[in-house]
């Protein structure tokens, strides 16, 4: 995560140096005392430079007090933040603290953002068992860096601080939120994933089947109510398996597991379901064309399709064993595991489909079009629509797993005309696509990879 910070540590580094440096001061002390004992013990002037010393300390201690007076009533000294920091408008900051469960704790830590002019837009309490979570949406001037900020909470009591930076969409009151996320649940299964990403902030969200291809089971199943295991969520999916929702840096709180719950269960009760609108479209190389969001309902079809394919079509796609590609149909095409589009013939034959794939906190996407109907703009036609839906879906990029050989993935990826990264590595290519750029026709820009990127693929082999 951008802009973070973490309060606990500095906070006891605080205390560590203030010790040592008043044990110093005590040492010093008791040196400059003997000093002086001893001067005014063996120098006949002795008593004359006694009482110079205390006017000078009395002088010193009324200027104290006079400069300490003087600085109560200025504005309070904000930190420029260091070159390079932008001024004008203020800045938005999501941050949690915790305080000690006693009054008066939430009261000295919204004194000390006051103190800063940092004004409090919105506040949410998280009991727990030693103390209360306290989440804040804030609004400081632009000179105020974050570190500044969680400095102040923590001399004002506040523990294991966090704080990034948020956007106009924070602003939105709970309640409401939540109402907006369960609605979109209700509307679409497929929805169920983004809305845990939104509720619950920057995390990753794994969704495991409860059987392996091969057909073994996954793991130890999930209890009904869900795990709440510190930076780490498990939920039972409503279709099979395991939702894991991981969030490093910051713990899940008890609140925000039951909302997360909730969700799941509402996705539970409704069953599954999926937006049945459909477009006919008709293309120069194709003719007319329907194009609709497919489900598990669309498995015979889609295995016949299978049926129809070559070989070398269904290893492009699959990078695996060609005879257990339907194997994957199940998992392709539940909506646990992202949204898929199909698309019919004017008589009803299902000839391709697409597949937007949600990795964990990225997005693959994955074409199929049956041999007889590829180079006919089938394929640029539902990449077209899968990335629209990655964008609404708030996705920064999206990647596709191919082959080097694979021509028709490569030409539809680029007539997207988003900056493109490309990673080749043993024959297997990975188009990055980074959707937050703005498009520029004719792009074929190729940039590495962030380091550490490798190629893979969202189907295992079969077991």
């Amino acid at each position: 995560m951008t802009d973070i910070d973490s309060a606990k540590r500095p906070h006891r580094h605080h205390h560590w140096r203030r010790d040592l440096v008043e044990l110093a001061a005590l040492f010093t002390a008791v040196a400059v005392a003997d000093a002086v004992a001893n001067t005014v013990a063996h120098n006949p002037g002795g008593s004359r430079l006694l009482i110079i010393s205390a006017v000078a300390l009395i002088a010193t201690a009324v200027f104290h007090i006079w400069w300490a007076r003087r600085r109560s009533h200025a504005p309070p000294a904000v930190d420029t933040g260091g070159p390079g920091t932008p001024e004008g408008e203020p800045v938005l900051w999501r941050m949690r603290t915790t305080v000690q469960d006693q009054p008066g704790s939430l009261a000295a830590l919204c004194t000390a953002l006051a103190r800063h002019r940092v004004d409090i837009l919105t506040l949410q309490t998280h009991p727990l068992a030693d103390g209360t979570a306290d989440e804040f949406l804030l609004r400081a001037p632009a000179a105020l860096p974050a570190q500044r900020i969680t400095r102040e909470v923590s001399s004002a009591g506040g523990t294991s601080t966090w704080i990034e930076r948020a956007d106009a969409h924070d602003l939105v009151d709970i309640p409401t939120r939540l109402l907006g996320l369960a609605t979109r649940t209700a509307l679409d299964a497929a929805e169920l994933p983004l809305a845990l990403r939104q509720l619950l902030g920057r995390c990753t969200i794994h969704a495991q089947p409860a059987i392996t291809l091969g057909g073994r089971p996954v793991g130890e199943p999930v209890p009904v109510e869900g795990v709440l295991e510190e930076t780490r969520l498990r939920l039972r999916d409503p279709n099979g398996g395991t939702i894991t929702v991981e969030r490093p840096y910051l713990p899940f709180t008890p609140t925000e597991f039951a909302r997360a719950r909730a969700l799941v269960e509402l996705d539970a009760r409704l069953g599954p379901r999926v937006p049945r609108g459909q477009e006919v479209l008709t293309l120069p190389e194709a003719g007319e064309i329907t194009v609709h969001r497919a489900d598990r309902g669309d498995v015979p079809a889609a295995r016949a399709m299978h049926d129809r394919c070559s070989a070398r079509t269904l290893a492009l796609r699959y990078h695996g064993p060609v005879g257990d590609t339907d194997r994957y149909l199940n998992h392709l095409l539940s909506p646990s595991f992202g949204r898929s589009l199909a698309v019919e013939t004017a008589s009803g034959r299902l000839i391709a489909l697409g597949h937007l794939l949600w990795d964990g906190d990225e997005t693959e996407v994955a074409l199929l079009v049956e041999d007889d109907w590829q180079r006919r703009g089938i394929g640029s036609e539902l990449l077209a629509r899968l990335i629209a839906m990655a964008g609404e879906a708030g996705c920064e990029s999206v990647y596709a797993v191919t082959q080097a050989s694979n021509t028709g993935m490569v030409a539809a990826m680029r007539g997207l005309g988003l900056p493109l990264d490309y990673q080749i590595e043993e024959g297997t290519l990975v188009i990055s696509a980074r959707l937050t750029a703005a498009p520029q026709p004719g792009n074929g820009q190729q940039t590495p990879l962030p380091h550490g990127r490798t190629a893979r693929s969202r189907l295992p082999a079969p077991r």
